[in-house]
């Protein structure tokens, strides 16, 4: 049963796990009903944190910021309540 402990670097372990607490974010149905304003701002500095850590590529960033916006901009508009 050990055979698949410690497959991932400490590196990719914190990777996965920033990535994950991201989509999470993505996902928070509560936060981008009650606040979009805040959802999105959080979103974008999850971003600017794991660039900042060089966690993600510049690529991967403009990636997740973009999914970030088009959150936002569903958000504003309302497509939770439908």
């Amino acid at each position: 049963m050990n055979a698949y402990k410690n497959l991932l670097t400490a590196e990719q372990q914190t990777r996965l796990q920033a990535l994950d607490i991201w989509h999470r974010t993505l996902q928070d149905r509560t936060l981008r009903m009650d606040c979009p304003d805040r959802y999105h701002e959080e979103l974008l500095r999850q971003c600017d944190e794991m660039d900042r850590l060089g966690i993600i590529t510049w690529q991967e960033w403009q990636e997740l910021r973009r999914e970030a916006d088009q959150a936002y901009v569903q958000a504003i508009a309302g497509h939770d309540y439908h």
